[in-house]
């Protein structure tokens, strides 16, 4: 954990088991992280017992798929205080992030000549965001009390944050395995300060969920396995951004235009008819993506999508798997035989032909039978 000295007083050891002390500043904290962006801060124990049994039990039935860095820590994942030392308490934020009107991202879903890329992914990259913020109020705690031990996360280590933003009130992991608030919905990105602080813990989130299983009806590759089960070898966030490798042939066309990462769990759920647009203008789309030509994005070279992925998450799969996703998507459009599209869509498939990975081709080739007059 960072230990650093500064000038301001430090507590005494006396002042830092009192009570009142203690909720005083979590309550501080909780001010400072709002005047920095987050829309909720909550704080809560490293115990993750119930979340470890059922993380475990998702590994063993290898639901991770190639994600094999899902196991590779052992129970550091699921016990805070072995992945860092001294924890007693986390930081638990929440940042929203959705940049539109729904409606706008279910329309896409529906233009087979568009891509749908995943919303959280359209501006700036959200760890370097989230990580700058949370890095400032831990500075700020700092200023406050002295020097003490902390380190900061944002989808960046071995770290269940969402059993732990659940424990600690920001909201409910929900069916679909997104974390869910009632009047906000789930369009928003979590990050925690792992502390050595005993800071007094929130009251968890209460499950609103009820019978209801929207979000499992509306996956299109039938993911979510069970209620809270997401299978991510079927998901196509997984499939279209973890994965590398080929894409089974029988969920192809299930994945219709979308090219990275999927939304529909989300689009669907009735709690999100409370979300807002964020006011974050990190996370406002990035030129064309918000609604892209699936054959302008196909025809980038390696350095324009380099440069046009500049900042943002997207970046991180490279452009093999970005043509790879594509071609799916192109071949997905075949099936709608609109003849000018169909002619230009071939003719840009049979110029990928000749590109060196294996893995493009063969996608290609898919997507090029899906047009019966090829």
């Amino acid at each position: 954990m960072n230990q650093k000295n500064n000038t301001h007083k430090q507590l005494s050891r006396e002042e830092l088991c009192d009570p009142a002390t203690l909720s005083a500043l979590a309550a501080k904290i909780k001010q400072w992280g709002r005047e920095l962006g987050f829309q909720a801060i909550g704080i809560t124990d490293t115990d993750l017992t119930i979340a470890e049994q059922r993380f475990n039990t998702w590994l063993e039935q290898q639901m991770h798929g190639d994600m094999e860095y899902m196991s590779r820590h052992g129970s550091k994942r699921t016990r805070p205080a072995e992945l860092e030392q001294g924890t007693l308490s986390i930081i638990s934020v929440r940042m929203d992030y959705f940049p539109e009107d729904p409606e706008h991202a279910i329309k896409l879903l529906q233009k087979p000549q568009k891509g749908y890329i995943a919303r959280y992914s359209l501006g700036r990259d959200y760890h370097k965001v989230v990580r700058k913020r949370l890095q400032t109020l831990a500075k700020k705690l700092e200023q406050e009390i002295g020097p003490f031990g902390y380190r900061v996360f944002t989808d960046s280590a071995p770290v269940l944050e969402k059993p732990l933003a659940e424990k600690a009130g920001i909201g409910w992991i929900g069916k679909h395995s997104n974390v869910l608030q009632e009047k906000t919905g789930s369009w928003f990105f979590l990050g925690e300060i792992f502390t050595n602080l005993p800071l007094p813990i929130d009251t968890p989130a209460v499950n609103h969920c009820g019978s209801c299983t929207k979000c499992i009806t509306a996956c299109p590759t039938e993911a979510i396995v069970e209620p809270y089960v997401v299978d991510s070898r079927l998901c196509i966030s997984y499939l279209t951004i973890e994965s590398h490798q080929s894409i089974p042939e029988e969920l192809r066309p299930l994945m219709g235009n979308r090219i990275y990462g999927c939304d529909d769990c989300q689009l669907f759920c009735p709690w999100n008819r409370f979300s807002q647009q964020t006011l974050e203008t990190d996370y406002f789309a990035r030129g064309e993506l918000a609604s892209p030509q699936l054959l302008a994005l196909f025809l980038w070279t390696e350095s324009e999508f380099l440069n046009n992925t500049e900042g943002t998450a997207i970046r991180r799969i490279g452009h093999e798997s970005w043509l790879r996703n594509i071609a799916v998507a192109l071949g997905n459009c075949l099936r709608e035989n609109n003849k000018e599209a169909t002619k230009d869509i071939i003719k840009a498939l049979k110029l990928r032909l000749q590109h060196p990975s294996a893995l493009v081709q063969e996608h290609v080739l898919w997507a090029l039978k899906q047009n019966h007059s090829v």
